[in-house]
């Protein structure tokens, strides 16, 4: 009988190494084709910065050729200290404290910074790993970077314009771009996934919930400030004539007040919500009040109310309460859906709904505390919405329309048929 030749074995079994060594890491990427964490921060963060700050200086530069200025140099120092109140941080002016940020800016930022964070993670291999450890570790490392750029750019600014504390502005970046990584970092890994699954249902489907009412409000929001903005377009063109700014200038002006345009989102949802908003001290845009007093030339300003609501603008005042209630009705049908069992229970149901209520009251409560802060010492130091105002008002009107929504669309819902038997 012939023998057999001897079977050659796998170099792993040869060497001693087990074959778990042999197999790719769990995020499908070798170790060699990683970057070293601190360098994929940096470069990754770099990107971001240079992405959301150019825009910002451009426009700044055709403002400033309007005013006759076409100094680059000095275009880019007014545009770093402009990409740093995109970041909450306060410009100490001749004026007073400049604090009202671009919320365009603020999210075309955050949005950098998170895709900073997405890339960051996979350059490092931890793309699905599930790993909290690296997200933190991403965070930690962008949110440095992050600072570390945004206390340069307070030390680059003009001086002699806008003052701006490194101290400050190293914390404000910091945190921002820490918290925007950890949530693309998040993303990424799984983390989030996991974290979500381990919720209950209820408290699951509820925050979802929230989340949809709060878009859904500021959408209304969107959609009152430009219909106001609208009827009042030729006051609008008007503003805009007055500058004499040449073509370049009320390009730059009109750039200018799309950056500021999410700002008049929240305080027109706000206005929507009953707390409204000021513009200057002892000033008050209410449903039930309008005081103003001198206001600068911006086009924005051209769509405010007159006066108390009434008439068109009345009834626009439903836009949160049936926003609320298409969450309720939404989160009902979605939950049915992928339950997959039958109908979900009543108080699981109304429980996810009231939940939003919160989740929304605090998210629009923070909106409402980003779209506002000071321009200069003197009367428009105040302006904006008040936070918990917005925040419990939105609280209220969520939970409860949320709730009604929610309640309808179990009501009405065809029972389902048990076909098992």
């Amino acid at each position: 009988m012939a023998a057999h030749p001897p079977q050659p074995r796998p170099r792993s079994a040869d060497r001693g190494v087990p074959d778990s060594a042999t197999r790719p890491p769990r995020g499908g990427q070798s170790r060699r084709g990683r970057a070293p964490l601190v360098v994929a921060a940096a470069v990754n963060t770099l990107w971001a910065v240079l992405v959301s700050y150019l825009p910002v200086a451009a426009v700044t530069w055709l403002i400033r050729l309007a005013e006759g200025e076409s100094s680059v140099p000095g275009a880019a120092q007014v545009g770093l200290a402009a990409w740093l109140l995109g970041h909450g941080v306060p410009l100490e002016t001749p004026t007073g404290p400049l604090g009202l940020p671009p919320l365009m800016l603020s999210a075309l930022a955050a949005w950098r910074i998170y895709r900073a964070g997405v890339h960051t993670t996979r350059a490092i291999g931890g793309r699905r790993s599930g790993s909290p450890g690296q997200v933190l570790l991403v965070a930690i490392a962008v949110g440095i970077a992050y600072g570390g750029i945004g206390a340069a750019a307070a030390v680059a600014t003009d001086a002699t314009v806008t003052a701006v504390d490194p101290t400050r502005a190293a914390l404000g970046t910091g945190v921002f771009g820490a918290l925007a990584a950890l949530l693309g970092a998040a993303r990424t890994t799984g983390t989030l996934d996991r974290l979500s699954l381990r919720c209950p249902a209820p408290l699951r489907n509820g925050i979802r919930a929230g989340l949809v009412a709060t878009l859904l409000v500021l959408a209304a929001g969107a959609a009152a400030a430009g219909l106001s903005v609208a009827i009042g377009g030729g006051d609008a063109a008007d503003t805009i004539g007055v500058y004499r700014a040449g073509v370049a200038g009320q390009a730059g002006i009109t750039v200018l007040s799309v950056a500021y345009a999410p700002n008049a989102t929240v305080w027109a949802a706000a206005y929507l919500l009953g707390p409204g908003f000021a513009l200057g001290a002892d000033t008050a845009v209410r449903t039930s009040e309008v005081t103003l007093g001198s206001l600068p030339a911006v086009p924005l300003f051209a769509g405010l109310p007159n006066g108390p609501a009434g008439g068109l603008s009345a009834a626009l005042l439903a836009l949160p309460v049936l926003a609320a209630m298409t969450t309720g009705w939404v989160l009902n049908r979605r939950w049915q859906s992928a339950d997959g069992t039958g109908q979900v229970g009543w108080i699981a149901l109304l429980g996810a709904a009231a939940i939003s209520g919160p989740i929304a009251g605090l998210l629009l409560g923070l909106a409402a505390a980003a779209s506002g802060g000071p321009l200069g010492a003197g009367r428009l130091a105040e302006i904006g919405p008040v936070p918990w105002q917005v925040a419990a008002a939105a609280g209220a009107v969520v939970t409860v329309a949320a709730v009604v929504g929610a309640a309808a669309a179990r009501s009405v819902a065809a029972p389902t048929v048990d076909r098992t038997g």
